[in-house]
């Protein structure tokens, strides 16, 4: 009875909505990965307009998968010196953040905005914060968890992607 209750008390207390997430949330480093970042509701009601996915440093190789109705808008920073960009290619700036927007997502529907990049080398955990824009409102998914903290106790947690360490080719005796 009293697992009964607990359970009660936490449906009761659990937020009234639900963040925004990268499916999948896990990949390889060094490796190609898409995900998506699911938008599963409005802001207090009002459709979504324009969805914004702000990326960690280091990206430089990043496509947005388009959608029927919707506008992509691509904004980079210049980097200090090139850098290697895959394919014997050099990059000179990074991706900073990806805009879908033109399009309108009710309040009622969801939808996943996808994107497909390389991850880094080194296995880390990697920060997506997004902003949704409403026709009345917006809502920024930026928080990041700090010290005991956990994402799921934060309002509005950033989306995140743990990056696994590459096997290492000495793992084969």
């Amino acid at each position: 009875m009293r697992l009964f209750v607990f359970v009660m008390a936490l449906l009761l207390c659990a937020p009234a909505h639900a963040h925004v997430t990268a499916n999948p949330d896990n990949g390889t480093a060094g490796k190609y990965f898409e995900t998506k970042f699911r938008v599963s509701h409005g802001c207090e009601g009002s459709d979504t307009i324009a969805v914004t996915v702000r990326l960690p440093q280091g990206f430089v190789s990043v496509k947005p998968q388009p959608k029927a109705g919707w506008q992509i808008e691509i904004k980079k920073r210049k980097l200090d010196k090139p850098v290697p960009a895959g394919h014997g290619k050099m990059a000179d700036e990074e991706f900073e953040e990806i805009t879908w927007k033109g399009g309108k997502l009710s309040d009622v529907h969801y939808d996943n905005f996808g994107l497909l990049f390389k991850l880094p080398e080194k296995a880390d955990t990697l920060w997506f914060p997004v902003k949704q824009t409403c026709e009345k409102g917006e809502l920024n998914w930026a928080e990041i968890p700090t010290g005991e903290q956990k994402w799921h106790d934060l309002e509005s947690p950033a989306p995140f992607v743990k990056v696994a360490p590459a096997e290492q080719a000495e793992h084969h005796h």
